[in-house]
């Protein structure tokens, strides 16, 4: 059977995708069964031949905002899902109570749907959480102690973690690692039962330690912490460790490829040894899942370590989460981001087992790809001079007369229309347009040339006024009859310049905020500096600017190309159509950073 991938050449090709299609081939998958929810081999037995030919998963911690990096593993594990006619569970690993919140989880939900996927399939939610699963883990961890392969360990963390050795020398047994059986079974029921205070004890795999692979020394599987928990009250005061209910969810669900990234390398022989021993004593379901590791994604000018982007926020650095100098998912749908864009990325940049940094005009790139053939164009002044055409009354009748001027919506789109607005005597250019003495190459305005007013006429520059301090304050100039855009003469006068303009009559005042990189170096908090003292100092500026009345009635979050200037986005946030327009910067026309 061809699966999708397959017949579509435009899907780059990788390693993990050559692992999907062998074990599709090989049929490993092919007769496992499905319950129609997660549960143990009992429950999954009773239930017909899995419908899904894999199952994936993304398995966040609700413990704070979702970033570029986590997109790029939404991406992959959905739409790997998608491309051979898997389901990707969306699954919250919440085995911390201490650090998780509802707020978090809704927010993840949110970045998963506007990405542009679901977790919904075959008429059924796969949304699930680990600590839906605490009863099984617990009787697991009874199994490994009734097994003989798990033990309560009472010695300080400071001497375990002495006594765990290094990489040099091998980890020295515990003092409480030949208890029997009855007495690991009492003691770690004392501990469900809230017996014994917090780091009193741990549960611990009984596997070997002297293992060359520190993971492997007898990791601890259980903790003491009594907190309440978001969804589990104070029924627990005993949590599962990360690496031990993390494969237990994968088998639960059925997942047939666990991706993660390199830093769970090391962990992939416990993964490997806690299922087989819970597959051999019939608790999960077989063939069990299996873990394969890519590297992360290293993006430059950003940071996403939880840590670093909450003290940025904590401290006042940005604005909030959802500053568009922020890479987190909402940080950069406000930026103007767009689903597809990012899904551009991740699929350019696609995945590998070498760690790397990915440079963040790959980023921007994917981002212009998309919004180019999207983004309606707009002419936009963003810092604003006046520009007086001394003669307009004289060749158009009169001062205050309008000369209805139009252009295409998208230039290769005549579809989407044509957008309006008025040339008339004082129009709003840009301050860079003009220069007294004109450098080699510039052809914009200087006393004595010519240039013309895109869509509009040909004007001839006179000078400039300035105030006491030197400050340009009005441009002038005369128009040339007969140069309207679009009429039969408007050829007759050749110019090199081409410059953009909106008309005062019937401009829209408008905040438009300059956003850039928020760090200043490639490699941010990589060196001896602080990470804060990288900070880019010009990440934002904010001007008042002028735009053209198409803008009047844009949406929040609706993508705009200024032309000449870059892609803009109206700010879902704080923009107000008509009454408090506000417009962000998405990126520039081409990559022009550091140049």
């Amino acid at each position: 059977m061809t699966s999708p991938a397959e017949k579509d050449s435009a899907k780059p090709s990788h390693f993990l995708r050559q692992i999907i299609e062998r074990d599709l081939e090989q049929g490993t998958y092919s007769q496992r069964r499905w319950a129609g929810h997660p549960g143990d081999a009992d429950t999954q037995q009773k239930g017909p031949l899995d419908p899904a030919r894999i199952r994936t998963r993304f398995p966040p911690e609700p413990n704070g905002y979702l970033h570029v990096g986590h997109a790029k593993s939404i991406c992959l594990n959905f739409g790997l899902a998608r491309d051979y006619g898997g389901i990707c569970h969306l699954r919250f690993d919440d085995t911390n109570p201490e650090k998780e919140e509802v707020e978090y989880v809704e927010s993840i939900k949110d970045a998963v749907r506007w990405l542009g996927f679901d977790w919904d399939a075959k008429g059924t939610s796969h949304l699930y959480q680990a600590s839906d699963y605490f009863d099984f883990m617990y009787r697991a961890a009874e199994y490994l102690i009734g097994a003989g392969l798990a033990y309560v360990d009472e010695q300080t963390p400071e001497l375990m973690r002495a006594n765990r050795g290094d990489f040099s020398r091998p980890g020295v047994d515990s003092p409480f690692r030949k208890r029997s059986v009855d007495e690991n079974l009492q003691r770690f029921r004392e501990m469900r039962d809230g017996q014994l205070p917090d780091g009193a004890a741990v549960l611990r795999a009984k596997i070997d330690m002297a293992s060359p692979n520190i993971n492997m020394r007898d990791p601890a599987l259980y903790r003491i912490k009594h907190a309440e928990h978001h969804n589990t009250g104070d029924k627990w005061c005993i949590y599962p460790m990360y690496t031990f209910a993390h494969p237990i969810e994968d088998a639960l669900e059925n997942i047939t490829h666990s991706f993660c990234t390199l830093e769970f390398e090391d962990q992939r022989p416990f993964y490997d040894w806690l299922l087989d021993r819970l597959a051999e004593g019939g608790l999960i379901n077989k063939p069990h899942p299996r873990q394969y590791e890519f590297a992360r994604l290293n993006l430059t000018y950003v940071v996403t370590s939880k840590r670093k982007l909450k003290q940025l926020v904590d401290e006042g650095h940005v604005g909030g989460w959802d500053d568009p100098r922020m890479p987190t998912i909402v940080g950069l749908r406000r930026r103007g981001y767009t689903p597809e864009s990012l899904q551009l990325f991740a699929e350019r940049i696609g995945v590998s087992k070498a760690d790397s940094w990915i440079d963040y005009s790959v980023l921007e790139g994917a981002l212009r790809d998309d919004l180019d053939p999207k983004a309606a164009r707009a002419m936009a002044v963003l810092d604003p001079v006046k520009l007086v055409i001394e003669n307009w009354g004289e060749v158009m009748g009169a001062d205050d007369k309008l000369d209805p001027c139009s252009a295409p919506v998208h230039p290769h789109d005549a579809s989407r229309g044509r957008r309006q607005f008025m040339f008339g005597r004082e129009l709003w250019i840009e301050r860079t347009d003009y220069e007294e003495t004109p450098p080699k190459g510039f052809f914009r305005l200087f006393p004595g040339n010519k240039v013309r007013l895109k869509y509009g006429h040909v004007v001839e520059c006179v000078g400039a006024d300035r105030d006491a301090n030197g400050t340009i304050t009005q441009v002038r100039a005369k128009l040339v009859p007969d140069t309207k855009s679009g009429t039969p003469g408007a050829d007759a006068v050749k110019v090199k310049g081409n410059i953009t303009w909106v008309g005062v009559a019937d401009g829209l005042k408008a905040e438009v905020r300059l956003y850039d990189r928020l760090f200043a170096v490639p490699q941010p908090g990589t060196g001896e500096k602080d990470f804060l003292e990288e900070i880019n100092p010009d990440s934002l500026k904010v001007v008042t600017a002028y735009v053209e009345p198409s803008l009047r009635e844009a949406k929040g979050d609706e993508k705009f190309q200024f032309e000449r200037h870059g892609y803009f986005v109206a700010d879902r946030v704080e923009h107000r159509p008509g009454e408090r327009p506000v417009f962000n910067r998405v990126t520039g026309l081409k990559d022009s950073w550091g140049k």
